[in-house]
């Protein structure tokens, strides 16, 4: 009974900490340098904006509202990752920042955190345009500022967390997002939500495109293997040829 919780956390977690514990002992913080940028990335942000000359700039550059035409909406929404909400204490998107964009980095790469984290946000942005549309979404959502690391994070805890198999975690998220809504029914829990469903699919595409490449390798060796054997036998040099070398023994034996 002892060891019940201990095995459990060695099948949940074991592969995610196995995967981040060798380069983080190897490289230290050079293994999250795309981290560590953003990061000071984030904070600078933060000063920034609560500067009187500061407030405009950012939020000509980073604040993106459902209000706001789309083609000015998209080049907005990479920055507004982070740029931490002025509602919100701005240590804790840092800690978020650090603890799962670290772990992504390592686990992902930095183009593929980045290129996750983008899904998600724009998955909640773009949910924010469509609901207000068709009349799920009140009217007044559209001039939410929409910023901040969350619906990025969110994503990215689920996408790492299912590709190493630790399935309890992934669920906890969701159903995190879910209660949030249920008890705080805003803007920022809805587009959680919708970048949760965007990493899922990513997911289950993912999961579809390696086992199609599986099948297909799996087909393609088949296919090789006897004209493989074929082939290595027939350019041996006559030397180690096996039928020469069972006429030589024979011939040795008659003798």
């Amino acid at each position: 009974m002892r060891h019940r919780p201990a095995r459990w956390a060695r099948a949940e977690w074991g592969p995610l900490y196995e995967a981040v514990r060798g380069p983080l002992v190897r490289r230290r913080w050079r293994a999250v340098p795309m981290t560590l940028a953003a990061v000071c990335l984030t904070a600078a942000i933060q000063v920034v904006q609560n500067r009187p000359w500061g407030y405009r700039p950012v939020q000509d550059l980073g604040a993106v509202r459902a209000e706001d035409p789309l083609w000015l909406a998209l080049p907005r929404t990479p920055l507004s990752l982070f740029v931490p909400a002025l509602d919100l204490p701005v240590w804790g998107a840092l800690a978020q920042i650090l603890l799962v964009f670290g772990i992504a980095e390592i686990c992902l790469g930095r183009w593929r955190t980045l290129a996750v984290a983008y899904v998600a946000t724009l998955a909640g942005t773009l949910y924010a345009r469509v609901g207000i549309h068709l009349g799920v979404l009140p009217a007044s959502d559209a001039q939410v500022v929409d910023t901040g690391p969350s619906a990025a994070v969110v994503g990215l805890a689920v996408f790492v967390s299912l590709r190493h198999h630790a399935y309890v975690t992934a669920s906890a998220v969701v159903l995190a997002m879910i209660v949030e809504v249920v008890v705080k029914p805003n803007l920022a829990g809805k587009e959680h939500l919708a970048a949760l469903a965007a990493v899922l699919a990513l997911c289950a595409g993912e999961r579809l495109l390696r086992r199609r490449r599986g099948l297909w390798r799996g087909r393609r060796g088949r296919q090789r293997g006897p004209v493989d054997a074929v082939s290595s036998s027939s350019v041996l040099p006559p030397s180690q040829s096996p039928t020469i070398r069972r006429g030589r023994s024979q011939r040795r034996s008659c003798r």
